[in-house]
Parts: structure tokens; C-alpha cells; sequence
């Protein structure tokens, strides 16, 4: 006997039959679903539906979804920036990062961020307005490269990479730093994790580190879509998608992603309506 078991992920979709009597048939929604053209959902709570249409839908996977409250709740809640503090984003070219950068200039900020091209490279500093970026690929020495960037060190680092930069990052902290841990993709994919060599500047820094994730922050959805959609309509903030179309195409735009070939946030197109 074989068994199917279908992915899960964050998707746009549209209602074409409902036994629940929050959800009618035609209405847009956003929120857990299968990797797949139609599905079944028996969890609705997972599901939320769409208010603001004047905008992509895609960004309901995106900017105004889980990577978007990530970004906003890891960096103002847990960080709490100042304006004029220094702020280093790494992996910043994706679907979380590039919102950090953003919000980090809104607040008045300094921003530099690393990502893996040159191609990311000029995104960052052209696009979402970074102070200044570097390549961590051609980077011999990374504790160097934030020291030239941070001169006085960092107030502020959005942690998405963890291992060898975070180690780097340790020694340019400043005293009374905030890290929000939102994630640490160069591990993922290791049998054993890099080893962390600096975590005694947490205690002579007085740095302040913490790890969070999304769902503990979705109370806040109402009041985060509110300002972010303000921000969109005024261009304060922008948003990089990198479309994958068809569903054949998303167990590689998957696995691309831990390469760094996708830029900006990945999402499969399913459907053009």
C-alpha cells in the first residue's frame, strides 16, 4: 500500500465550495494549504481571509503574511530600535530581510546587509535603500568585512544565517545590542552544526539575544496590515517576488532556495485569475 502525503505552505486561494459559514464560495483567502490545485482544508482556522485586494495577492504569502509580521515583530518588538542606531540584516535580499532593511530605514537607521550576488548586492543598496551591502561569498575574512562597514559596531543584527557570521558578528556588537534570532539557513542542511566560538561577548557586551517565530506574534496581524499597506500605497516600502510558474516547477524553486537562487520571496504561480 502507498501513502500520499501532500506539502503544506503558506498560499493565496480562492473559495469554490464551503461547509463552513465563515467561508462562501468566491472569497479570497490566504493562509495553510496544499501544494496542490484544489484542496481540501479541514483546519479553516488556518485561513484568513483577504481584505485589501488593491494590492498582489501574492503578497499575502509575502510581504503581508508570515515573512512580512516576521520582519515587523522581530524587528521592532525584539529589537527595539532607536533612530540613528546601527542595524546589519543578513541574508537580506529575502523574503524576511529585505523588509527589515526597510523598516530599519523607516526608523531612522543605519543599514547594511550581506547577501550572496552581486545582483543582490545592488538590490539591496538600489532598491530597498540600504546604507551599504556586501557579498559574504568574497568576503576572506567576515569579523573584517563588519568592521569596515561598522566602524563603532552594531546595535541592531537580524539574525538569518547563523554559524561562521554570527560568530563574526559577536565580536562587532556594540554594548547593549539586540539579536533577534529569526533563523540560521546556513545549518539547516548539516548533519552537525558549526560550532559558535563568541557567545561570551553576550555577557561582556551585555547583548541581548533571542529567538521568536511567527506564530507568537499573530494577535498583532490587524494592526501590522494596517501600517504596512500605508507604507505600500505611499511607496515607502517595496517588495521583490521571484515567481516560479507551475506547480511542476516548485520542488525546485524549493530546493533552489538554499543555494540563495531565488531573489526576493520565492512563490509558485499556480492560476493567473
Amino acid at each position: 500500500m502507498r501513502f500520499c502525503v501532500v506539502l503544506v505552505g503558506y498560499g493565496v486561494s480562492k473559495v469554490v465550495d464551503s461547509g463552513h459559514p465563515d467561508f462562501k464560495a468566491g472569497e479570497l483567502v490566504w493562509g495553510i494549504t496544499g501544494w496542490e490545485e484544489y484542496s481540501l482544508i479541514t483546519m479553516p482556522q488556518q485561513l484568513n481571509k483577504i481584505k485589501y485586494t488593491d494590492v498582489p495577492l501574492s503578497y499575502y504569502t509575502g510581504i503581508l503574511g508570515m515573512p512580512g509580521l516576521t520582519a515587523y515583530a522581530g524587528f521592532y518588538d525584539i529589537c527595539s530600535p532607536k533612530k540613528g542606531e546601527t542595524v546589519y540584516v543578513s541574508a537580506a535580499s529575502g523574503a524576511v530581510g529585505q523588509l527589515v532593511g526597510q523598516f530599519a530605514k523607516l526608523a531612522g537607521c543605519y543599514v547594511v546587509g550581506s547577501a550572496g550576488s552581486q545582483e543582490k548586492i545592488d538590490l539591496l543598496k538600489n532598491k530597498f535603500g540600504f546604507d551599504d551591502a556586501f557579498n559574504y561569498k568574497e568576503e576572506q575574512d567576515l569579523t573584517a568585512a563588519l568592521k569596515r562597514c561598522f566602524p563603532t559596531g552594531i546595535d541592531i543584527y537580524f539574525e538569518n544565517v547563523g554559524g561562521a557570521m554570527l560568530d563574526a558578528v559577536l565580536l562587532n556588537m556594540r554594548e547593549h545590542g539586540r539579536i533577534a534570532v529569526c533563523g540560521m539557513i546556513s545549518q539547516y542542511n548539516k548533519t552537525q552544526s558549526d560550532p559558535v566560538h563568541n557567545l561570551f561577548c553576550l555577557i561582556s557586551k551585555r547583548i541581548l539575544m533571542q529567538g521568536f517565530i511567527e506564530p507568537d506574534h499573530r494577535h498583532k496581524y490587524p494592526q501590522f496590515h494596517e501600517q504596512v499597506i500605508q507604507y505600500i500605497r505611499e511607496g515607502k516600502v517595496t517588495y521583490v517576488e521571484d515567481v516560479a510558474e507551475g506547480l511542476e516547477n516548485a520542488p525546485s524553486a524549493l530546493i533552489g532556495l538554499f543555494s540563495g537562487k531565488n531573489i526576493g520571496k520565492q512563490v509558485v504561480l499556480l492560476a493567473h485569475e
